[in-house]
């Protein structure tokens, strides 16, 4: 299983404007459970994260994490990017058979 390391960590601190640590534990939290749920949605996580799955990733922790004014903004958003992932053959293993 893919899990969120120091430096989607980092990036998540950076888009939340957070500068202590004390946070951390949390926010990494919040990072697995959205690589988890994008693995639900049949996303196949590649094993060094690119920037389309960080992004989604933080997108979530974003949504997720205390209360935030753009709640609805950054749920459709998150949903728009784990569904653009799912349908995407680079991030599935999704087959099509034609005939």
């Amino acid at each position: 299983m893919v899990s969120a390391d120091s430096s989607l960590i980092a990036a998540a601190k950076l888009a939340g404007r957070i500068v202590t640590d004390e946070f951390d534990s949390e926010i990494e939290r919040l990072l697995n459970a959205a690589l988890l749920d994008m693995g639900v949605a049949g996303v196949e996580l590649p094993a060094s994260l690119d920037a389309l799955v960080a992004t989604a990733a933080i997108t979530y922790f974003r949504l997720h994490f205390g209360t935030p004014d753009d709640y609805e903004r950054l749920e459709r958003s998150y949903n728009e990017q784990k569904a653009q992932l799912s349908t995407n053959s680079a991030y599935t293993t999704w087959t099509v058979n034609h005939g």
